[in-house]
């Protein structure tokens, strides 16, 4: 038996398997997000910083891993939880909430939030389970799960449909049990618009 074909096979597999990769990864931009939690008003140094990849198109306006330098100084404008991608809305004058309350920024995904959502929307947060078995199908929320009620004080990048970074200002306790969920485990239901 020759293996000669079979080399030939395996060259042209892996050629075209790096191919793939390749086109994958220029559809893919470096950018910036947090390496840690951040609390409003905080001057962002390097090591606060990490580099990601995101897919271009994503509707974030993330800002790029090359601007390191026209970040660090910074301050952050709110309380933010770790891998928090960054935006030029998410720096500048701390956006400091009453006394009692909180302000924590969430990334969602298409689906996840209405598209009515905007400044001075009431919402409730809930908690979705994650996908069983590989499955792609939506999954409801846990009935059992809580609840939190919140107000919209920002939101960016929804306007694709792609992904969006929304503040919610709520109570301190809550705020920090939002923050601790990962975002692919977070929705929002649009309830009323309050005046702020």
């Amino acid at each position: 038996m020759s293996y000669l074909p079979l080399g030939a096979l395996l060259v042209l597999g892996c050629s075209a398997g790096g191919v793939v990769v390749a086109l994958n990864l220029g559809h893919r931009q470096a950018v910036l997000a947090l390496a840690h939690p951040v609390t409003v008003g905080q001057t962002l140094m390097e090591r606060d910083l990490r580099e990601v990849s995101l897919a271009r198109g994503s509707g974030l306006a993330a800002i790029s891993a090359g601007m390191t330098d026209r970040i660090v100084g910074r301050p952050a404008a709110y309380t933010m939880p770790k891998g928090t991608l960054l935006t030029e809305s998410v720096l500048g004058a701390p956006q400091i909430p009453p006394r009692g309350k909180a302000v924590v920024a969430v990334g969602l995904k298409e689906g996840r939030f209405p598209a009515g959502l905007e400044r001075g929307s009431r919402v409730a947060v809930v908690k979705v389970p994650e996908p069983e078995g590989g499955t792609t199908e939506p999954q409801l929320p846990d009935p059992s799960s809580p609840v939190w009620y919140a107000t919209v004080v920002a939101v960016w990048g929804k306007e694709r449909g792609k992904t969006a970074v929304v503040s919610l200002q709520l109570g301190e306790d809550e705020a920090r049990e939002v923050a601790a969920f990962p975002t692919d485990s977070i929705s929002v239901l649009l309830v009323r618009k309050e005046v702020l």
